[in-house]
This record gives C-alpha cells, structure tokens and sequence, in this order.
C-alpha cells in the first residue's frame, strides 16, 4: 500500500495538495511534490481529524481526505519495463511518472539537448529515432502539440544534417545556462505526457530492458527488484565488469544457502549494489551506493526523495 510522505512525489501528491487547498490548509502550488509545507498542512489534518500527526498519509489519512481507500498508481497496471523506465527516470529526473517521461535538459553536455526518461539526446543521435517513430505513427498529436512551429520542428528534424539539427536546438536555449525557452520548454512536456510517446520511449528502452533479464539470468537472480536493478545499473552505470562479475558471484557462494529464498535474494542484490558502486568514479560512488541499496532493499531516500518500491511502483520480491 502506498504512502505518501516527505520527499513523495507524483499525481497523489498533487491531489493531496488541491485537497487541503480547497480545506485552506495548504498555500502552496500544486506541484505533485511533498515539502514541508505540505507536511506541516497533513499534520494540521490529521490532527483536526483526531489522527496521528505525523504527517504520513496512509490509508487512514487518505480515508479521511477524500472518503475512499488509497488507489493503486496507474502505474501497478503497466508491464514491469515499465515500471523499471519509471522507477530509473524518477531517479535521473527527480520527478515521478509520469512527469518522469519529459525529462528535459540543455546543451550542459555538448548534446544540444536530452529528453525523455533515459535522457536520450541529439548529439549522440539517439533522440532522433523516437521522435521520427512519433512523427511517422503519431503525426496529428505531435501537430497538436507544436501548433504554428510544427513545420519549423518537423523541418530541422527531418530535413537538415545533424549539426544543422544541433544548431537548431541550441537557437531554442539559453547561450549559458542552457535554459530551454518557451515556448519549446511547454512543447516538449506536453509531448512526454502523451501516452503515445511514453509507449515509444518504453519500446526504445527494450534493449536495455531485455540486457537486464539476461544479466538477472547470468547471475540466478529471479525477482521483479532484480530486473529493477540490472536496468538501472545497464543505464546508469553501462555494465559489469569482468572483474567485479567475479567478486559477486564468489560472494553469492558464501552465503546461507538454506535461508529463505526472498531473504537469499535481496541479500544477494545488496552484493550487486555495493560491488557495482565501488567500481564507480569515487566521487560518485556515495550516490550510485544509495541508489543501488534502495533497489536492493525495496526502498530507501536517494537526492532527498522518498522511494517505495512496490508501493509506488508496483515492484516486488517475487518472480519476473
């Protein structure tokens, strides 16, 4: 079951927010994400309603809100690559899906600009084939959204050579900070929200997806967390090595092999977590750990956000 907390982010969030707007509890914007401000107006609730106040909301508080039990995310209803695609771009964007999947930023890496839940970009080309896949299946929506600049979009898409496309989407941003403008900004968050190009990314992202059951299968890892973790390890990190492949698997004979088999697993995702972090640039490696670690064990805090795997994802300890 969910709970929403400090550091929550997404739609609940935001639903929680307009509802203590409309009791004149709450001030703030409506920005799906739960600060101190909209802790401090759970806590005035729950209070006025004789609850604890401790500004979780669960069932109970839920209840008391809006008068029906917590809902299932969406999300529990979608297959687990994507759920494994929400899961890594909450991680890389800081929002939850679906404002995950229009992840934007600028030219601050030389690649003129990445988009989407894995962030692919024009520089290396591997923004291009969504947004062509988009325009071929989905051209109606893709002119809805751009209206009176679809034909300059379409026409530096399709029609000029990659440096051309790159000066095209640098004339869009910010020479120094690499703010993209409106409004191109508005366009490309209106384009991530589509559910038709939430499929494209999904589908885009099946390679990865696919490697991440097939390391799951080279190491004997069975569970849903496992694909979790390989996925987010095949985009954060690119691999395993050699060398740290060993270091894992010889650890994985250590263990108790008579404990039970969920226990077994995670311990044997904690191992994957912490090898692969220790490989990792050592100013990194803290924050690939905590990342890993949250996976492995279902949970955790990672930039400051709260994460619940199978409450907010739908991703458990039990088989793919």
């Amino acid at each position: 079951m969910a709970i929403y907390k400090l550091g929550s982010k997404g739609e609940e969030v935001r639903r929680i927010q307009q509802k203590l707007t409309e009791l004149g509890l709450y001030q703030g914007p409506l920005d799906g994400d739960f600060g101190g401000g909209t802790n401090a107006a759970v806590i005035k609730f729950q209070k006025s309603k004789g609850l604890t106040g401790d500004g979780l909301v669960g069932q109970n508080t839920w209840s008391a809100l809006f008068a029906e039990d917590i809902p299932k995310p969406d999300l529990f209803n979608q297959a687990l690559i994507r759920k494994c695609l929400a899961l890594t771009g909450t991680f890389e964007t800081g929002k939850a899906a679906p404002e995950c999947f229009c992840g934007l930023s600028g030219d601050f890496d030389g690649q003129g600009m990445s988009f989407g839940v894995l962030q692919w970009n024009f520089g290396q080309g591997s923004l291009q084939p969504l947004l062509h896949d988009m325009l071929t299946e989905h051209g109606p929506v893709m002119h809805e959204i751009f209206g009176p600049h679809f034909d300059a979009f379409q026409s530096a898409l399709t029609s000029t050579s990659k440096d051309e496309l790159l000066e095209f989407v640098r004339s869009v941003q910010h020479p120094v900070n690499h703010k993209v403008y409106e409004p191109w900004a508005g366009y490309a968050k209106a384009l991530g929200r589509t559910a038709e190009f939430q499929e494209i990314q999904a589908r885009h992202a099946r390679q990865v997806y696919d490697r991440a059951v097939q390391m799951c299968q080279e190491y004997g890892l069975w569970s849903e967390r496992a694909v979790a973790l390989m996925f987010d390890i095949c985009t954060q990190n690119g691999s395993i090595n050699a060398v740290t492949r060993q270091r894992i698997q010889g650890e994985f004979k250590s263990l108790d092999q008579s404990q039970p088999k969920e226990a077994l697993e995670q311990h044997k995702l904690e191992i994957v977590a912490n090898r692969r972090a220790e490989v990792c640039n050592p100013r990194w490696v803290d924050d690939v750990r905590s990342r890993k670690l949250c996976i492995a064990r279902g949970g955790g805090n990672v930039h400051g956000i709260a994460f619940d795997l199978e409450g907010q994802f739908g991703i458990g300890l039990r088989p793919f």
